[in-house]
């Protein structure tokens, strides 16, 4: 019998952590389903069709005592953790940096970063402790780790925070056999991005309406690197839709 592969994915009940959840889960893998909307994950978890290998875990993340306990739960069911995607995260309106409320400013690093960062503790805990010990946390990064929107401040000083956290877990998981991952995505077709499709703000002071994909492609490339063994790792990947004015920005 095969061994059983246990992956937790959070924000899995829309865009980018479900197409990640659903193509998890149609390879075989035992997935635990992180939201803050159980009906959500719900519906994730029906549309895969995956039955018991998907658990549903709906929480606050935000609260480290609530990260324990989804963590124990799995490791409790499942007996370990092969997989986190640490998926989860949310961006702020678009207003001058000076006239961004604190409490956005701080709800935005409390998901994007400081949830992260539980969530990545915990997995570190059940990694080095399990037989045969070792795992793999892919972070989602984002296109704005490298380059910023304007008026982005929050969203765009977490996600460059998520590339310091992705390189420690790679360096200092390295004596465990824990390997850090960061996929770097622009403009996958989510509720997310439904405003690009009106047109978004450009540096140059226009706005532009800007090309998307499919969010199955994202989904696609997590389960790649998921499924990489433990010696070999994609430490950074971009997928972005072609046409994006990404490359050339600024």
């Amino acid at each position: 019998m095969a061994t059983k592969r246990v992956a937790l994915v959070t924000g899995a009940g829309t865009g980018i952590g479900k197409a990640a959840a659903l193509a998890l889960l149609a390879d075989g893998y035992h997935v635990g389903l992180v939201g803050r909307r159980g009906e959500l994950l719900q519906k994730t978890a029906a549309e895969s069709a995956a039955g018991e290998r998907a658990m549903v875990l709906a929480t606050d993340i935000t609260r480290p005592e609530n990260v324990k306990a989804i963590f124990a739960r799995v490791k409790d069911s499942w007996r370990r953790l092969d997989v986190l995607f640490n998926n989860a995260g949310m961006g702020a309106p678009a207003v001058p940096m000076e006239e961004l409320p604190l409490e956005t400013w701080k709800a935005v690093v409390d998901i994007n970063l400081n949830a992260m960062f539980y969530c990545t503790q915990e997995a570190i805990r059940i990694m080095k402790a399990q037989t045969p010990k070792g795992g793999r946390i892919i972070n989602n990064g984002s296109i704005s780790a490298h380059a910023p929107r304007p008026y982005s401040v929050a969203y765009t000083s977490t996600k460059h925070a998520v590339t310091g956290l992705t390189k420690c877990i790679s360096l200092d998981g390295r004596k465990d056999d824990i390997v850090g991952s960061q996929i770097d995505i622009g403009n996958a077709a989510t509720e997310m991005t439904e405003r690009m499709t009106k047109g978004v703000p450009q540096p140059n002071g226009t706005t532009m309406v800007e090309p998307r994909m499919d969010v199955k492609h994202v989904g696609s490339a997590v389960l790649y690197m998921a499924n990489l063994p433990l010696d070999a790792n994609v430490q950074f990947m971009t997928i972005m839709a072609t046409k994006m004015p990404f490359v050339g920005r600024g």
